[in-house]
């Protein structure tokens, strides 16, 4: 008489293979609960992480508003500075051309022509840099990182100051105290919208996002 085989037996036979035509029991997946998935290949990022579609927690999709105007601020001021700058150069050649052509004999005339021309190529300079300066930012708001914000704080605080001195100097000034007034406000509301367009927490979160 045989007997079936015990199970707490270990020399017991092991059971037997299912037969043809029965369905195997399939491993557990690894993606299941508590199975640990495969970690990605060394130097590449997580599943999922900066592909398209994708963007880390609290980092804005797009540009914030304020950033916005900043940026096309800058672009104005830019293009402002750019004709400014053809402006005092061109204003200096033909100073410099003038009192060249002069058949003036007195010194002193034809020195204040000298010192007028200068003045004009040197503010022509420092304009098409500045120009230089503004239209780079607006540019580098769209992939740079935290030096872009820092470097247009500083900007904006120094065009801040110009305005400011400008603004005193309106009180002064006999001739021009309105257009000078109203040049010196503008300016002071545009260097305002440059600091705290770069200084809200959207917009260091936007600079200091990563970048792909």
């Amino acid at each position: 008489m045989s007997y079936p085989p015990d199970p707490n037996n270990p020399y017991g036979q092991p059971p037997a293979a299912p037969g043809y035509g029965y369905p195997q029991q399939a491993p557990p997946p690894q993606a299941a609960y508590g199975y640990p998935q495969q970690a990605p290949a060394y130097g590449q990022p997580a599943p999922g992480y900066g592909q398209y579609g994708y963007q880390p927690m609290g980092v804005p999709q797009s540009m914030p508003g304020l950033m916005v105007t900043a940026r096309v601020l800058l672009f104005i001021v830019g293009g402002t500075q750019v004709l400014g700058a053809l402006f005092c150069l061109l204003g200096a050649m033909a100073t410099k051309g003038a009192m060249s052509q002069s058949k003036s004999t007195d010194e002193g005339l034809l020195a204040i022509g000298d010192a007028a021309a200068g003045v004009l190529a040197v503010v022509g300079v420092v304009a098409a840099l500045a120009a230089a300066l503004s239209i780079t930012l607006g540019v580098k708001f769209g992939k740079g990182g935290n030096s872009v914000r820092v470097t247009t704080i500083v900007y904006g605080v120094i065009g801040g100051l110009i305005g400011l001195l400008g603004l005193v100097s309106s009180f002064a000034a006999t001739t021009g105290q309105a257009a000078n007034l109203v040049v010196s406000l503008l300016w002071i509301g545009i260097s305002v919208i440059w600091i705290t367009g770069v200084c809200t927490k959207d917009a260091v979160t936007w600079f200091n996002r990563p970048k792909y």
